[in-house]
């Protein structure tokens, strides 16, 4: 595996959270980016971290989660896509639909 990529749609949802969480605090918000970054280093040296949930989709998709928010990833593209970070209170399965996955 020689990394991973961030779709610009999950880039969107990280840089959506800073800012919420920059309201606050921006070190803090800093910090929690940061977190996802490691953690989408760790998916890419190690693909299969996570679950699946086929009732949000069909697709060969695996689940982490961070916080409350989910990150949905492909575990066997190369490089590793990351497909969205989702809070887990959001309607998950409609964001993946809109987002074709």
């Amino acid at each position: 595996m020689s990394g991973y990529v961030v779709t610009p749609e999950a880039n969107a949802d990280l840089l959506r959270l800073w800012f919420y969480i920059a309201e606050d605090s921006e070190e803090i918000a800093d910090r929690v980016h940061g977190e996802f970054y490691d953690k989408f280093e760790s998916l890419a040296r190690f693909p299969g971290q996570g679950h699946r949930r086929t009732d949000y989709t069909k697709a060969n998709v695996l689940f982490f989660p961070v916080y409350s928010y989910l990150i949905a990833y492909r575990p066997v593209t190369d490089p590793l896509q990351i497909l969205a970070v989702v809070h887990g209170a959001r309607e998950v399965k409609r964001v993946l639909k809109e987002r074709e996955v």
